[in-house]
C-alpha cells in the first residue's frame, strides 16, 4: 500500500477583533488543544482599544470533546499526517497574517501561542517570512522538530509563559523547559496559577 496526498481548497475560520485601519499592532493569538478560536479571542478583547486588531484563527480539526455530540473543540494537528498538517499549517498561517498586514503595512506584528498553539507558532515562526515583533509561547514544551536559531532573529521580543501549578509540567519537566528557553533568551514570566491564560500577565505584556 501506498500513501499519497492531494493538494485541495480548504476555508479555514478565523475571528478579530478591532480595527485594522487604525491599528498600531496585529496580533495572531493561536489557542490550545481542545479550544475553540471564539471563546480564546475573548481573552484578548482589552487590547481592541489599545491599538491592536486581533486575529484569533481556528485549528482546522474539530471534534466533539466527549463522545459524539455536545461541547466542540479544534486542534492544530495530531500524529496522524502530522507533517501535513504541520505544512498546511505553516501556510495558512503565512497566508492569513500578510493578507491582513499587506492592508495596513505600518502596523507590527505580534504571535502569541497557548500549549499546542505555542507549539503550532513555534513552527511558523522558524519559517515565516514576516517581521514578527514579539513572540509569546505560553504552556508549551519548545518542539524538538525546531532547529530555529533565535540569533537570526535578534528583533524580535521572545517570551515564555508557565503557570506555577500547571499539571502538564512535572519538576522535572518544568526545570529542563525553562533551561531551554532561557538559553534561547527568552524573557521568562511565571504566574501562581495552572494550564491557562492570566488576564494580569497578558495585561502586564500587552500594556
Amino acid at each position: 500500500m501506498k500513501e499519497n496526498s492531494f493538494t485541495i481548497n480548504k476555508t479555514a475560520r478565523y475571528y478579530t477583533i478591532g480595527d485594522l485601519k487604525t491599528a498600531k499592532n496585529i496580533l495572531i493569538v493561536l489557542h490550545g488543544y481542545g479550544q475553540l478560536a471564539y471563546y480564546f479571542s475573548k481573552k484578548f478583547e482589552f487590547l481592541s482599544h489599545k491599538d491592536y486588531f486581533i486575529i484569533a484563527p481556528e485549528g482546522t480539526h474539530r471534534f466533539y470533546l466527549e463522545g459524539t455530540s455536545g461541547r466542540v473543540g479544534a486542534s492544530w494537528m495530531t500524529k496522524e499526517a502530522r507533517l501535513l498538517d504541520i505544512n498546511n499549517n505553516e501556510n495558512y498561517l503565512e497566508d492569513l497574517t500578510t493578507y491582513f498586514h499587506t492592508q495596513n503595512t505600518s502596523t507590527q506584528i505580534h504571535v502569541l501561542g497557548f500549549s499546542q498553539g505555542a507549539a503550532t507558532a513555534t513552527r511558523w515562526f522558524e519559517k515565516s517570512k514576516l517581521n514578527i515583533a514579539s513572540l509569546i509561547l505560553w504552556a508549551s514544551v519548545f518542539p524538538d522538530d525546531v532547529s530555529i536559531k533565535i540569533q537570526q532573529h535578534k528583533n524580535t521580543n521572545l517570551i515564555f509563559v508557565l503557570g506555577s501549578k500547571d499539571p502538564y509540567f512535572n519538576e522535572e519537566m518544568e526545570h529542563t523547559c525553562l533551561n531551554i528557553y532561557q538559553s534561547m533568551n527568552f524573557e521568562i514570566i511565571r504566574f501562581e496559577g495552572k494550564h491557562e491564560l492570566n488576564q494580569h500577565v497578558l495585561e502586564s505584556i500587552f500594556t
